[in-house]
């Protein structure tokens, strides 16, 4: 339960810092792609 409460936290963290454009400047957008192949395979499941 404590695993998905950090990822829910950092999967939020990482959409706030996308939206304002900071990972876009630090050259780090495809952390929003490695979030969204995570989360693939839970739409699947359920």
């Amino acid at each position: 339960m404590v695993f998905i409460a950090l990822y829910y936290a950092l999967a939020i963290g990482v959409l706030a810092l996308h939206f304002t454009g900071h990972l876009e400047r630090w050259n780090m957008e495809w952390v929003v792609f490695v979030f969204a192949i995570t989360v693939f395979p839970a739409v699947l499941y359920l």
